[in-house]
């Protein structure tokens, strides 16, 4: 009997799950530029959303100042990252949330890329929120990305253990923050990468916990000390 193969093997469903917000966030930003919805206000979509649900680091200062934490402002740590500043800026975070969550998604449970994921993003715009005299917004998914490569260089950092180059783990990231860093000197591109870090950092020690094995990975490695 002949057997039919797939060509191109499924995304998990979780990885949809992050990608489609912001695939049809674009495809109504598009519609409002366009004109083709038929509102006067829809060209002024895109600067609504990111006024209503980027992060800004005035006010989780504000909020730490009164130690006051509304809903609708702590709602930003996590839906900044739909929300991205161009199409260019969405085409990149898209490919590269496809790319890096279907090898995490491949090996990671669905509520542990969620975990990845969410998390990195929060800590992220945490530390971004955190630095000095920083006015501009946290914009995009690209700390939560960072998030998964972190799971990613998890991932290979496992498999490379025992061989003696496990720091080849984070030759990926290291390229990612050198263009970055290349990108702010050149351009004057601010901070953000600060977030983008740190969220790779938290998907690199969070996977520790929620990978499979993971607590008893650690375990074992606190019990050989």
């Amino acid at each position: 009997m002949e057997q039919h193969t797939n060509p191109i093997n499924p995304l998990p469903w979780v990885v949809w799950l992050l990608a489609l917000p912001i695939i049809a966030l674009e495809v109504v930003f598009a519609l409002g530029q366009s004109g083709l919805s038929g509102n006067a206000a829809a060209i002024g979509w895109r600067l609504s959303a990111l006024e209503s649900y980027s992060f800004f680091p005035q006010i989780l200062q504000a909020m730490w100042a009164n130690s006051d934490w509304p809903p609708e402002q702590l709602m930003r740590f996590v839906t900044y990252p739909f929300v991205q500043g161009s199409f260019t800026q969405a085409i990149f975070a898209v490919v590269i949330l496809l790319a890096l969550g279907k090898m995490v998604g491949e090996v990671f449970r669905p509520w542990a890329v969620l975990v990845v994921f969410f998390l990195s993003a929060v800590v992220g715009a945490v530390v971004y929120g955190a630095l000095p005299n920083v006015q501009a917004p946290l914009i995009g998914a690209y700390p939560a990305v960072y998030g998964l490569i972190g799971a990613f260089t998890f991932l290979l950092w496992v498999r490379l253990a025992g061989s003696g180059s496990q720091y080849r783990a984070f030759s990926l990231i290291g390229v990612l923050l050198g263009v970055q860093l290349l990108f702010a000197a050149l351009f004057g591109t601010g901070l953000q990468w600060v977030g983008d870090l740190a969220g790779f950092a938290t998907g690199f020690l969070v996977s520790f916990v929620v990978s499979p094995g993971g607590t008893a990975r650690v375990l074992a490695r606190l019990r050989q000390r």
